[in-house]
């Protein structure tokens, strides 16, 4: 079995036993006999139909509602949503919905560049690096968090000021989820300006309307300081929404060797982490808190993702391997607990 380093990294595997050579494929069996991959229609028509239900009433709202210091209440109100409308995004960019490749292309400009702003393009490439080579440095890009160090390795990188704030990170770590949705929207920028995506153009129209309408409505009807406080409070909210829901996933959990060469099944489920089930974290994680069972199935539909929990968790106890699940809480203190670690570290080592 692998090994931990002192910089909290997990070396190369032994191989693995001959018998449990395809036992992602004796699990993917027993998924498919229980229908869990197909696609499901009816559930995510009610989804997105609620969710721009909710969108409806925020807009209406804003247009019709007394045009005040109030309407902050309301762009906390539609970071909400707009988080929602990202995990459908989310669930697109798996091809969870659709079967048609174009309808899934066209609803994920919608929801990510129109309406999210972040580009569709950057987000599949990006994602798609993480799916597979979830928590294995140099390989997966969502380690590369501005800022944030969770190997030893990295926070021996840092200079000036960046080293400051690795010292610091366990304190600073949820403030700075407040400038998730900025980042993601400065990395979806810096794509289409230097990258050749399949809708460059498309997606750069898409997000120039998104930047502007938007802004333009606003300060046509609360003025230019309410304006600001607006756009400042929602996408402050919105990314700290969306940051809270990525972060207990896979931080905190075992970080591979770029070298190592652990097995499908093994690499998804020992790098990540379950949030306990509930309809509050169904929803606020946006079936995010299926981790494990995502990363193993990433085009199961988000509402089969509980039942294909039981099966999963069942079939890691019958194979001995480690199943992470924990509460709300737990997940963030193994996080803060990991940043604590990698600075003490750091700081010793000086």
């Amino acid at each position: 079995m692998s090994q931990h380093s002192s910089s909290g990294t997990l070396s190369p595997t032994l191989p693995l036993p001959s018998a449990l050579a395809n036992d992602y494929a004796g699990l993917k069996l027993r998924i498919k006999k229980l229908g869990l991959l197909e696609k499901q229609p009816a559930y995510y028509t009610y989804k997105i139909f609620l969710t721009m239900g909710l969108l409806v009433v925020g807009l209406l709202f804003l247009v019709f509602g007394p045009h005040s210091w109030i309407q902050l209440l309301n762009a906390a109100y539609l970071a909400i949503v707009f988080a929602q409308i990202g995990f459908i995004g989310h669930d697109i960019g798996h091809r969870q919905i659709f079967a048609s490749g174009w309808k899934n292309d066209l609803a994920g400009l919608v929801c990510a560049d129109l309406l999210v702003g972040m580009s569709l393009g950057w987000w599949i490439d990006k994602h798609n690096r993480h799916h597979s080579h979830p928590n294995q440095i140099d390989l997966d890009p969502d380690l590369n968090l501005p800022g944030i160090s969770f190997t030893l390795e990295e926070a021996r990188t840092r200079r000036n000021f960046g080293r400051f704030i690795m010292l610091h990170q366990i304190f600073l770590f949820f403030p700075m989820l407040l400038f998730v949705a900025l980042d993601l929207q400065r990395a979806s920028v810096s794509y289409l300006l230097h990258e050749k995506g399949k809708y460059r153009l498309l997606e750069s129209v898409l997000l120039l309307l998104h930047f502007v309408v938007p802004t333009c409505v606003l300060l046509a009807l609360l003025g230019f300081w309410p304006t600001i406080a607006f756009i400042a409070l929602h996408q402050a909210l919105l990314g700290f929404i969306l940051g809270s829901a990525f972060a207990p996933n896979h931080k905190g959990m075992p970080v591979l060797a770029k070298e190592c060469d652990m097995d499908f099944l093994r690499r998804q489920v020992l790098t990540a982490r379950n949030i306990r089930a509930s309809r509050f974290t169904d929803f606020w994680y946006g079936g995010l808190n299926y981790q494990i069972e995502h990363h193993l199935f990433p085009s199961m539909p988000r509402n089969n993702l509980r039942a294909a929990q039981r099966v999963v968790k069942a079939f890691c106890q019958e194979y001995d391997i480690s199943y992470a699940e924990t509460g709300i809480l737990g997940s963030y203190q193994a996080v803060l607990h990991q940043l604590h670690e990698v600075s003490t570290s750091a700081r010793q080592a000086e």
